[in-house]
């Protein structure tokens, strides 16, 4: 692309702040995709030509991509949220790769393609600041052209920007000069429409769009989460992504044939194409049906995710939400095995990989009933599927399949309640946020015994903070009441989260210390969230729950970094503790014997907690297994954690759970 410098063009009609709402919602997904890609490369064992500690150097990164994957659908979700906001609807559809040069900036190449040192210095680039003189590698250019764009003109077209911050920065300056002309009321004329948030999807930072300060405060999230980040901070993408580099750098310093990722082909393509050049056609049989099955789930994780803004009430657009996060973890591991196999007898030594492709029919459904009914359909459809793939089947085959019937399960047996109620207050003028909003449910006595749990995540701005609370996750430690009794204020009628009653370290501080995870917090004051923790520890908890502090996956759940998961087989809310242990009187040590182990070469890192169906909790991971008192009962990259109550071994499974006629789904 040109190193010439690009003006900031604010547009002028609503039509040009659609169009770059929708570019830039084309160019988050096609980022998420580009970066899932290439993570799905990444070898995951010693017997790909790995040492132990490069693997845990390569699970690490894959790690970090995932992350700033995830990321990207943060992004895709608030650009949608905004295109609602403004009158429009969310747009998830897009080029399919590589995308043709002119429909992004020259600087901006979205191209599948393996994990390598080129495909981290394009990803760099990429998410460069605006000051940064980098240039991209040579493979991922497209050539130097400028899409010109005339403020005056009436039909919406493309304008240049040098980076992808540039173009939230004019985004940004044209809902400020189009809500000085028209008002922000008449702006915003779509904000009573649905949109999604935190509490639906698990996306941790979304939020509706109700007033113009709310839509420039999710420009600024990501824009600093990665996208141009002033300043590059620690948590931002271009950030990341160079530490990445600087660690590949010295593992092919110590071993110049170190090589992290398997021979991905570079644009794979399910049809033969009729430009073939920088293409790789898939015609190897077994991998052409697998990536069919892999694109028809992705597909389907779109329409869910469109679905999910239709007025179909909170409870269905919720269960719409999670179908499509369920679906992208059903992608991942048919994904990263179809790396492994060949893709063409035309290109040997090169395998597959999964093309993200998109049919051109339209991903939104002309009404809730229909969308309910297709998607469970689709999904019924693609379920059977799993098992025409023995390597598949042998490794986690059922699971994928169990997961996607109960999702149709669970979409099927949904309500339709077609409600005007939309997810956050409306409001008609930029006002700032109520100090306190959340009331004080049934279930939140200063009370340690279990009791019914509300299935809402309350919310309580304060004026450095924002406190979120989930009743049904609460497990009555009284960390909170104890803790901060002034913020706290439990058996309170009405208002009982008082946030600014204390400071935002005081309020982080009471927040981690929730053992359930019941209790989350936001920063207002630009300060960092809840970081990961350094050390992954599930805590044995007497005569209760499994008690993890990790940067949790739990299958089919959103992600976490704290949670109580049921190990006396009682709960009604599997996995997660719901207090039954009270009322079953379940008995059951803390302090079980210390096992030998050596100490961890990496202790953090993402743990994937997947329940077993009618089984333990199966947990992969770098882990620390503690007693009450903090003794180290083991250490494990993987184990079998117990959740019947029934093992004469606690808290590890021995088999107890099959006599016993234990039932619990794999995932809830």
């Amino acid at each position: 692309m040109t190193t010439a410098a690009f003006d900031h063009l604010a547009v002028s009609n609503r039509d040009q702040l659609i169009y770059l709402l929708t570019e830039a919602a084309e160019i988050e997904h096609c980022l998420m995709c580009c970066y899932l890609y290439a993570a799905f490369s990444l070898k995951q064992s010693i017997d790909e030509d790995l040492s132990e500690h490069e693997l845990a150097e390569v699970l690490s990164w894959r790690d970090t991509i995932t992350g700033v994957a995830i990321d990207e659908m943060l992004h895709l979700a608030l650009v949608g949220n905004l295109l609602v906001a403004i009158g429009s609807r969310p747009h998830f559809q897009r080029q399919n790769f590589p995308v043709a040069p002119g429909v992004f900036p020259g600087g901006v190449v979205a191209a599948l393609a393996p994990f390598d040192a080129e495909t981290l210095d394009h990803f760099i680039y990429l998410e460069r600041p605006e000051t940064a003189p980098l240039a991209d590698p040579e493979s991922f250019r497209h050539g130097d052209y400028q899409r010109r764009f005339d403020r005056r003109q009436l039909m919406a077209g493309a304008q240049d920007y040098a980076t992808v911050g540039a173009l939230y920065a004019t985004i940004a300056d044209s809902i400020r000069a189009l809500a000085a002309d028209f008002g922000e009321a008449q702006l915003l004329i779509g904000r009573d429409a649905p949109q999604l948030d935190e509490a639906a999807t698990g996306l941790w930072g979304l939020r509706a769009i109700r007033s113009v300060e709310e839509a420039l405060a999710a420009i600024t999230t990501i824009v600093e989460q990665g996208e141009g980040s002033p300043g590059a901070s620690e948590n931002s993408h271009f950030t990341r992504f160079g530490a990445i580099r600087e660690r590949m750098q010295a593992l092919q310093t110590a071993r110049p044939g170190f090589a992290p990722a398997r021979n991905a082909a570079r644009n794979p393509v399910m049809r033969r194409p009729p430009t073939p050049e920088g293409k790789i056609f898939m015609d190897d049989p077994d991998a052409a049906r697998l990536v069919d099955l892999c694109n028809a789930v992705y597909g389907l994780m779109l329409r869910c995710l469109a679905a999910s803004y239709l007025n179909t009430g909170a409870a269905c657009s919720g269960a719409l939400a999670r179908t499509s996060i369920a679906l992208m973890r059903v992608m991942v591991p048919l994904a990263q095995r179809l790396t492994m196999m060949p893709a063409s007898t035309a290109a040997p030594g090169v395998n597959a990989g999964m093309s993200f492709a998109i049919s051109r029919f339209p991903l939104d459904y002309a009404n809730p009933q229909a969308a309910i009914a297709a998607i469970v359909e689709r999904l019924r459809e693609i379920a059977p599927r799993i098992a025409e793939f023995p390597h598949i089947a042998e490794m986690d085959g059922a699971r994928l399949t169990a997961t996607l019937h109960r999702c149709a399960e669970d979409l099927a047996a949904q309500p339709l309640t077609v409600s005007t109620a939309v997810v956050a207050t409306a409001t008609s003028e930029a006002l700032p946020q109520p100090t306190t909003v959340a009331t004080q449910p049934a279930a939140i006595a200063d009370s340690n015994a279990g009791s019914a749990h509300d299935s809402a995540v309350e919310v309580a701005h304060g004026r450095d903070v924002t406190l979120r609370f989930e009743a049904r996750r609460c497990i009555h430690s009284r960390q909170c009441v104890l803790g901060q009794p002034n913020v706290f204020k439990a058996n309170t009628p009405g208002e009982w989260i008082f946030p600014d009653s204390a400071s935002a370290e005081a309020l982080a501080t009471v927040a981690q210390a929730c053992p359930s995870g019941a209790i989350t917090y936001e920063r207002r004051d630009g300060q960092p969230g809840e970081p990961a923790p350094e050390v992954n520890v599930v805590r044995v908890r007497e005569n209760g729950p499994l008690a993890f502090s990790a940067n949790l996956d739990i299958r089919g759940q959103a992600p976490r970094l704290r949670a109580t998961l049921c190990r006396c087989g009682a709960s009604k809310q599997k996995p997660f503790c719901d207090g039954s242990h009270v009322d079953a009187g379940f008995v059951a040590s803390g302090e079980a014997a210390t096992r030998e182990s050596q100490p961890l070469a990496v202790r953090d890192g993402a743990l994937v907690v997947a329940p077993q169906e009618n089984g333990p909790l199966q947990v992969e991971g770098n882990l620390e297994i503690c007693c009450g008192t903090g003794r180290t009962i083991d250490r494990v990259a993987k184990t079998w954690l117990c959740r019947c109550g029934h093992s004469a071994n606690k808290p590890f499974c021995d088999g107890s759970h099959r006599k016993a006629g234990f039932v619990a789904p794999a995932v809830e």
